[in-house]
């Protein structure tokens, strides 16, 4: 029976020992972001994951604004918050391709608190059928639209946080393509993976001014977007995809509210979704010592995983085209 604790205590001290030294060694540390009386900016926020954040930021006490290209969506769900929280929220009419646009539209609102970087398009397709109108057209918005956010706000949102002493964050949405590429999104993963760097290199960029970098990845989305995507998207694609499972709207806000205010540097927002990010953790900042131990003993076993997955998805693509030779 002695043997057997000592066997044990063998086993358990590394672990502990490991837990221990990641408990050090994590940064960013640990911080929580308030979100009641502050100012919350969300783009893309007339509709989906951006409308359900929002009218959950204001329910929470925040002071909420709005941004999109289209009047009419942005005047209704400024309605349909107010109707449901009692906030008045601003909205802001502006294309995030335009930079001096986007300038115009934070200075009118005031210093922002929590910058939610949530516009986004995607037009499904194979590379070589694919204009690069519409290639060029998912890089300015989803990639150079979220600079231009991020360039008009900060100077502001760093002088904001000098006279309050309080943290704020910066949000960006990407998608589970930003963490794998995936038959038919060649152009839209290269957009959401350039977000990956642009989050992690701005962490670093940013910390000593007390903002918090926060990147959300979800999955295929019940929004009005995914039903235009649908429309187009290859059918390959569809059964690739079918391998994790789609979430609501209301839900992947949630998900992304609770991490902005943890200041997690990744959200996750489903099981797939966590093994995703621990099989693509790398070099990526990480503040909770916990996380951290989950993603150091389960890189191996996620690289396994992630094998098993590509072999299943190159089998159904082998499988698809030889259907298609045989019609």
């Amino acid at each position: 029976m002695a043997s057997l604790f000592f066997l044990f205590l063998l086993l358990l001290l590394p672990l502990v020992v490991l837990l221990l030294l990641l408990a050090v060694i994590v940064r960013p540390r640990p911080v929580r972001i308030p979100l009641k009386g502050r100012h919350v900016l969300v783009s893309g926020g007339s509709s989906g994951i951006g409308f359900a954040l929002a009218r959950r930021a204001a329910a929470e006490g925040a002071r909420v604004s709005i941004l999109a290209r289209d009047p009419d969506r942005l005047r209704d769900a400024r309605d349909a918050i107010r109707r449901d929280t009692g906030v008045d929220a601003a909205a802001l009419t502006a294309d995030v391709r335009d930079p001096a646009a986007v300038g115009r539209a934070l200075e009118a609102v005031g210093p922002v608190d929590v910058l939610v970087c949530n516009h986004g398009v995607f037009v499904p397709q194979e590379l070589e059928r694919q204009s690069l109108e519409e290639v060029r057209f998912m890089v300015e918005v989803n990639l150079m639209g979220t600079f231009h956010l991020i360039k008009a706000a900060l100077p502001a949102m760093k002088q904001r946080g000098k006279e309050t002493g309080l943290p704020a964050s910066i949000a960006i949405m990407s998608s589970q393509a930003g963490q794998v590429g995936v038959y038919g999104y060649t152009a839209y993963s290269a957009t959401k993976f350039g977000l990956r760097g642009l989050a992690e290199a701005l962490q670093h960029e940013v910390i000593m001014d007390n903002i918090h970098v926060t990147l959300i990845f979800p999955p295929d989305t019940d929004t009005p977007g995914l039903a235009e995507e649908l429309k187009r998207r290859p059918e390959i694609t569809n059964v690739i995809a079918a391998s994790s499972g789609g979430m609501k709207a209301d839900d992947v806000a949630q998900k992304a509210l609770n991490g902005i205010k943890s200041a997690q540097f990744v959200v996750p927002c489903n099981f797939e979704g966590t093994m995703l990010s621990i099989a693509t953790a790398g070099l990526s900042p990480q503040r909770s010592y916990l996380m951290a131990f989950n993603e150091v003993l389960g890189a191996s076993l996620m690289r396994f995983v992630g094998l098993c997955f590509q072999w299943n998805w190159f089998s159904a693509i082998e499988k698809w085209h030889a259907e298609k030779k045989r019609k």
